[in-house]
């Protein structure tokens, strides 16, 4: 799977989200302006809760997307904190 971006199902995914219109940003709880152009800081992302980068099983699981900001986006890049299940280390070694 190259670029599962250009898939239909991660298309049907995405124009599904962006119909819906109804959530906040799920990375700062803001209101996403779903009208933005592409490339707006504000404009709606289709971001994933865990990562391409780390779970490339997950890359067209609908429920591995959520709603984001496009810049919200962008800053987390494949660092979402949620990657980890395991919690907190609780010693340096």
């Amino acid at each position: 799977m190259a670029n599962s971006r250009s898939t239909r199902r991660t298309k049907r995914i995405v124009a599904n989200m962006r119909a819906a219109r109804a959530q906040p940003c799920m990375r700062c709880g803001q209101a996403i302006d779903y009208d933005a152009a592409i490339g707006e800081p504000d404009a709606f992302n289709a971001g994933h809760i865990k990562s391409w980068a780390h779970h490339p099983e997950l890359r067209e699981d609908p429920a591995n997307y959520q709603p984001e900001h496009e810049r919200c986006n962008k800053s987390a890049g494949t660092r979402d904190g949620r990657d980890n299940d395991l919690g907190m280390q609780t010693e340096s070694w």
